[in-house]
């Protein structure tokens, strides 16, 4: 049996989201942040060192990262599903590039952008407007830009697909939802409306509505 070892406010859900549209029974542990300090409890660090979420065991196996997790329960368990066939071409090599680029590309831009929206927060008072001024300047000469110029490219994509790669719904569009979940929890994509239409589709597929009724709905870091 796997055993998905579900960290709240993280990356966990679109594994149980995987594991849902494989049929593939699984149970779920779950694990609370620190209220204080929104880390992650010591306990995940028996299940892997960096006791970070989302990790799986699978019998004697513990397999951790999104898109390794991804890569082994697709091939596993997948008999040829959601994923496009080596000799598929062009299908191929965009399943491998959103597949690695939403973890690769993507999510470091967005930590960047939570960490330094929390620098202010959490700086001595006295050096509050420093802080600030800094953690603003970051975040519209550099971050902003960047996500700017990514979430343009996502929308060329999907607005030309539909989705990433694939029949719907690909290890490479599970792989990206988390990121663009996060993206819209935090502004409008009144001019992203491909992006807008592929989470709406995430929060109508049946598989994505077990999860949420098994586990709860999706939560960010800092909500």
């Amino acid at each position: 049996m796997i055993r998905v070892h579900h960290l709240e406010k993280s990356r966990s859900h679109r594994i149980l989201w995987l594991l849902e549209a494989l049929n593939v029974d699984y149970e779920i542990e779950v694990y609370q942040r620190d209220p204080k300090t929104q880390q992650a409890p010591d306990a995940l660090k028996k299940v892997h060192p960096l006791g970070k979420s989302p990790v799986i065991t699978d019998g004697d196996l513990t397999v951790a990262e999104s898109g390794a997790i991804i890569d082994y329960l697709v091939n596993r368990y997948g008999e040829g599903r959601l994923q496009p066939a080596t000799d598929a071409g062009k299908e191929w090599v965009n399943y491998r590039y959103w597949l690695h680029y939403a973890e690769g590309s993507l999510m470091p831009l967005l930590v960047m952008g939570l960490v330094f929206s929390q620098i202010p927060k959490q700086s001595p008072w006295l050096i509050k407007p420093i802080a600030k001024g800094i953690s603003s300047t970051v975040q519209q000469r550099f971050i902003q830009p960047q996500l700017k110029q990514h979430l343009s490219l996502i929308e060329t994509h999907l607005s030309e697909h539909g989705n990433f790669a694939g029949d719907w719904p690909s290890g490479a569009d599970i792989q990206m939802s988390f990121p663009l979940q996060a993206v819209a929890a935090t502004r409008s994509l009144a001019a992203y409306p491909a992006i807008a239409a592929f989470i709406e589709r995430i929060e109508s597929d049946p598989d994505w509505q077990r999860v949420v009724e098994r586990a709860g709905p999706l939560t960010m870091p800092g909500e």
